[in-house]
């Protein structure tokens, strides 16, 4: 290894790396990560509601034009009330950290977040509207408000956490069944944020959701906007991380994630409306990275993997039979520990420098109106040409983007690839004498 190389490593380790896993493993946001990914499976099935409602074919749609409305519905309880179920999740990942009950934190996150962020309307204020009583607005759940319900989560786990270290409680006696109990120990906490919230929202008139969207739109728009630098700033410290040893999605998710999850679901709600995916507003979400960038993985080592294949070396050309089948589902461990592309200053450089030509190149095909933006979530181990297709309300053109980026990293790789192979064959018949 170089002696620069050295350096950087040594800077790494002993000023990033610590930073890095200070932040990545800080509790409160462990459970934004974990609360968000529990909601998983809700986002992903709603995202296949909205390609069934969008099948490019002109009988299939006459088909289904009598029960849109109704096919329509699991989206809008799944993606379009996703915060809702992010609320509930994330306090329930705190409080098992703090070992408070978990349901007991997931309903009061969700008492605060409606509090807070949903207002009640009465139904005589509702323009064209006959009639009494009340209703809330259904979108105001959806991930426009996904800042405002991560803070209600955390500030109503805080309070009742609090008021329990304190003992401010109503005890049972003994012998009550510890479910009962834990109810009764939640009464106070629950008034104190009914308090805490109503004051906030109805007394002070402070929209919580609306001022931290105000504060963290900047930040969102440069990095899953429509901002080359913003993408080529997340692709770049992502990869970074990686060459370092270091789980780059895992460290920047805490930041980046609640950005990448909202932008796809105001992606996906939009499209619902308009059917268009060409004049949507995030580009740089998740899914754009994981399609036309991360073919094979993080850094785009699926090229590598084939590479690996046809290669003269045994532990490369075995390591390629181990890592190909991983890699058509954008799995990579097995190519970035194993060749390995940790802390190797040959593979580094093409790991780090073909998703950044990829980026651009994407980017390019975008602003030229040969692609649209994502307006669908699927799972990230869909093949990627085919993801990028439905993902993007069928464009053919997308799929033929992977695969122009395909040649892209294998181009870029092919060199490197050939001065790795000729240090393994020297290698191996140093070993073999």
């Amino acid at each position: 290894m170089s002696e620069k190389m050295q350096k950087v490593t040594q800077f790494m380790e002993s000023k990033v790396l610590p930073i890095a896993n200070k932040l990545g493993s800080q509790q409160h946001m462990v459970a934004i990560r974990s609360g968000i990914i529990a909601t998983l499976p809700l986002t992903i099935v709603g995202s296949f509601f909205v390609i069934f409602l969008n099948i490019p074919i002109d009988s299939y749609m006459e088909f289904i034009a009598p029960y849109r409305d109704a096919l329509d519905i699991p989206f809008r309880y799944t993606v379009g009330a996703m915060t809702l179920y992010c609320s509930f999740s994330i306090a329930a990942s705190l409080g098992k950290h703090y070992k408070l009950d978990q349901i007991v934190c997931g309903f009061l996150s969700l008492l605060s977040f409606l509090i807070a962020c949903i207002p009640v309307v009465r139904i005589s204020e509702v323009p064209n509207v006959i009639g009494a009583g009340r209703w809330i607005n259904i979108a105001g759940l959806s991930a426009s408000s996904l800042f405002g319900g991560m803070l209600c989560a955390i500030i109503s786990v805080e309070i009742y956490r609090f008021m329990k270290e304190k003992k401010i409680a109503l005890k049972m006696p003994e012998g009550v069944p510890e479910g009962v109990a834990n109810s009764f120990e939640a009464l106070y906490p629950t008034v104190a944020i009914i308090l805490f919230f109503w004051l906030i929202r109805y007394v002070l008139h402070i929209d919580i959701n609306m001022v931290l969207t105000t504060l963290l739109m900047p930040l969102k728009g440069v990095l899953v906007g429509n901002n080359l630098l913003g993408g080529l700033l997340t692709v770049f410290l992502i990869v970074l991380f990686w060459v370092f040893g270091i789980h780059g999605p895992a460290i920047l998710g805490p930041i980046i994630r609640p950005m990448w999850d909202s932008a796809i679901a105001e992606n996906m709600e939009i499209f619902a409306v308009t059917g268009n995916a060409h004049n949507l507003p995030y580009l740089f979400t998740e899914q754009f990275i994981q399609w036309y960038v991360w073919i094979g993985g993080s850094g785009a080592t699926l090229a590598l993997s084939i590479l690996f294949l046809r290669s003269k070396s045994k532990y490369l050309k075995q390591l390629g039979k181990i890592s190909i089948i991983p890699g058509l589902f954008n799995i990579n461990e097995p190519v970035i520990f194993g060749a390995p592309i940790v802390m190797n200053p040959i593979l580094a450089i093409p790991f780090v420098a073909s998703p950044l030509v990829m980026t651009t190149v994407a980017y390019l095909a975008f602003k030229l109106g040969f692609i649209p933006a994502m307006m669908a979530r699927l799972p990230f181990t869909v093949f990627s040409p085919i993801a990028a297709v439905i993902s993007t309300d069928w464009t053919i053109a997308a799929g033929i983007l992977v695969i122009i980026n395909f040649i892209i990293s294998f181009i870029i790789y092919y060199p490197f690839f050939k001065r790795f192979e000729k240090e393994a064959l020297k290698n191996e018949v140093t070993e073999e004498e």
